[in-house]
Parts: C-alpha cells; sequence; structure tokens
C-alpha cells in the first residue's frame, strides 16, 4: 500500500536510504493516522483512456516500463504477441487525508508514480507488451479511515478507472491477444475485483496466461473457479505473497491473516523451504544492478517468510515488513516465470 513512496525515496539515497525508507514506510501505513474528512469535489470527470496522457506505461510510448537492467539488455527480445495489464500501487500518500482519491493532472504525483513503480515494477514485465492506466487512486489512510463508507466510495471510483481503461484496452488495443494480469498493493485490491468480473467464469478466461497479483491478501474463497498457480507451469491461474522476515508475525485484524500464498523461488503454495540459491536475481536500489541469491523463500501460513536480504548495506536493514520489496526482491524469478508460462500456453493454445 506504500510501496511508492518508499521506492521513490530509495531511488533518491541509494543503499544508505534503505534502512530509512522502511521507516517511512512504517510511520506512512501506520493506522493511528486515520482520519475523517468530506469526500472530494470536482474530480468525477469520466475518464478518457484515448489519450496516452492516462497512461503511465503504454507501447505506443516510451516510458520507465521499457528500462531494461543493464546486465539483462544483450540477451532482451521483445514479444509483442502478449499483453500485460498491470495496475500500480499506491503513491498518493501520507499522514493525513487531504483529498479521498488523486487527481489525473497532479504532476507531481504522476512523475512519482513513473519513476517508481512503473520503472522498478512494470519493467519486470516489458519483454510483452506493457499497458499500466493512470487512475484516480485512493489516498492510503482510505485503508484506515474510520469513515468507511466513504473509504469504500474511493476505492469503487478508483476502480471505475480501471474498469474503463481495462474496457477501452480490450476494444482497442488487445485484438485477440493472451492477457497477464499484473499488479502491486492497491493495484491488486484492483486487480483481484478486475479478474472476477471480466475473467472468471467468463470467456475472456481462455486468454489468461497467469495473474501475477502481489502485495495484497487474496482470500481463499475470493474466486470461485480462478485458481492459485501450483507450478511454474500453470496457465490460467493467479498468484499472489506478501512478504515479511522471517520470524514475523504482522499484528493485523483475523479478516487479514486469511490469503493463499504462492512462492517465487518455487511456484508452489506448499511450504517446502526454498533456499537462497534458487533466488535468481533481485533488482532492489540501483536499476541496473541485479544483485544474486538476495533471499530465500517460504510459505507460513498466509505469509511469505525470508530471511534478511543479502545485499550492500543490509546488514543495517532492520524491517521486518517487506512489503516495499515485493516484487522486486523476486525481480528475475518473476521475469523468468512469465516466459515459461507464455511458452506453456502457446503450446496449449
Amino acid at each position: 500500500m506504500c510501496v511508492i513512496w518508499a521506492v521513490k525515496i530509495i531511488k533518491t539515497i541509494k543503499y544508505q536510504g534503505f534502512l530509512f525508507v522502511a521507516v517511512v514506510s512504517l510511520l506512512a501505513c501506520s493506522p493511528k493516522y486515520a482520519v475523517n474528512t468530506p469526500a472530494d469535489p470536482g474530480n468525477d470527470k469520466p475518464a478518457d483512456y484515448s489519450s496516452l496522457l492516462l497512461w503511465a506505461a503504454h507501447p505506443d510510448k516510451h516510458d520507465p516500463s521499457d528500462s531494461i537492467p543493464l546486465p539483462l539488455r544483450k540477451g532482451y527480445q521483445k514479444d509483442s504477441s502478449v499483453d500485460v495489464f498491470f495496475i500500480h500501487p499506491t503513491s498518493f500518500t501520507g499522514k493525513k487525508l487531504t483529498k479521498w482519491n488523486a487527481d489525473f493532472t497532479d504532476s507531481a504525483l504522476n512523475n512519482k508514480t513513473d519513476r517508481s513503480s512503473i520503472l522498478y515494477q512494470a519493467s519486470v514485465f516489458n519483454r510483452y507488451n506493457v499497458y499500466a492506466p493512470r487512475y484516480r487512486q485512493a489516498h492510503i489512510q482510505n485503508y484506515y479511515s474510520t469513515d468507511t463508507v466513504a473509504a469504500m466510495h474511493a476505492f469503487d471510483f478508483a476502480y471505475a478507472d480501471i474498469k474503463a481503461a481495462f474496457e477501452y484496452y480490450l476494444q482497442h488495443y488487445n485484438n485477440g491477444k493472451p492477457i497477464i494480469i499484473a499488479s502491486h498493493s492497491q493495484g491488486t485490491t484492483h486487480a483481484k475485483r478486475l479478474l472476477k468480473e471480466f475473467f472468471e467464469g467468463k470467456e475472456l478466461k481462455n486468454k489468461l496466461v497467469a495473474a501475477y497479483i502481489i502485495g495484497m491478501a487474496v482470500e481463499p474463497d475470493y474466486f470461485e473457479s480462478l485458481g492459485p498457480c501450483r507450478d511454474s507451469l500453470q496457465t490460467g491461474c493467479f498468484v499472489s505473497w506478501r512478504t515479511f522476515r522471517r520470524g514475523y508475525e504482522p499484528n493485523y485484524k483475523p479478516s487479514s491473516r486469511r490469503s493463499i500464498v504462492v512462492n517465487p523461488l518455487r511456484w508452489a503454495t506448499d511450504t517446502i523451504y526454498a533456499p537462497v540459491d534458487l533466488n535468481k536475481g533481485s533488482v532492489l536500489t540501483k536499476f541496473n544492478t541485479v544483485l544474486p541469491i538476495v533471499n530465500d523463500a517460504q510459505v507460513y501460513k498466509d505469509l511469505l517468510w525470508i530471511s534478511r536480504p543479502r545485499f550492500p548495506g543490509g546488514k543495517f536493514y532492520r524491517a521486518k515488513n517487506y512489503h516495499v520489496g515485493d516484487i522486486n526482491l523476486f525481480y528475475m524469478n518473476i521475469r523468468e516465470n512469465l516466459d515459461t508460462r507464455v511458452e506453456q500456453f502457446k503450446k496449449q493454445q
């Protein structure tokens, strides 16, 4: 939910800032800052996704999702036969809820989104066509507001943009191509709903390579027929996890402790330990550096547990909630698994 704020600071102050980022993230996510404010006026104009300005990432323009870490550039080959619809996490953050939803015209916020999640997360998927809509995201404090009715309205308002963007994408860009749904944090809040509305029990499910819906709980009973991926080859399924330090359990309410977890080092839902040598590489604070064997992974209840990550300066990193690194800690494993599932999908077709 607070990944964007954290990633932006990471990029600004490099490795020495990684510990500081953890502190900021925890403060930004603390429920004690819940507020109750009036709804936003004048932010209800329909979104026009025919404009490239409303896309943070799009194949028809150059954007940060096109960036490739330096060690991967030599072997990079684009495959334009598959689309990725990526829903970015929250970049609209802060301790006070000044507005329920962000504005499309907030250039500083758009730049923050682009230089963080679009660069560091959406780029994982850039062997394929990446479409990432801008949307009037709900402010981070909506997750903690005591005004639950207004908060749900804020999330519904944000999802309406996602839905409009996806419908425009289907009508004008997809042309029958296979689809990968990808998301993190608030993006996953909306991706779950999108999958249920457009894919589950629908003909479009036949076009779903897989859904990488990460950083938010996916309850075991949320979907009726769309199931978790049980191995690295399965298609038409989803993967999800929330990353924490081994031995740590967050103080979430019981309803938030129900989630399916797929281990991104084994691509399985079992609790078998995956050693650190299965980690193909992480992209953390320096985008052009792929760090090898950074962390292990193991499913524990509704969480993905890892040991303290190995990276320069990592011994000073005290955080136990690795939400900020849900995708980046497994950058190369995700990237390689995409190719595996796409190849399998095409064989099945």
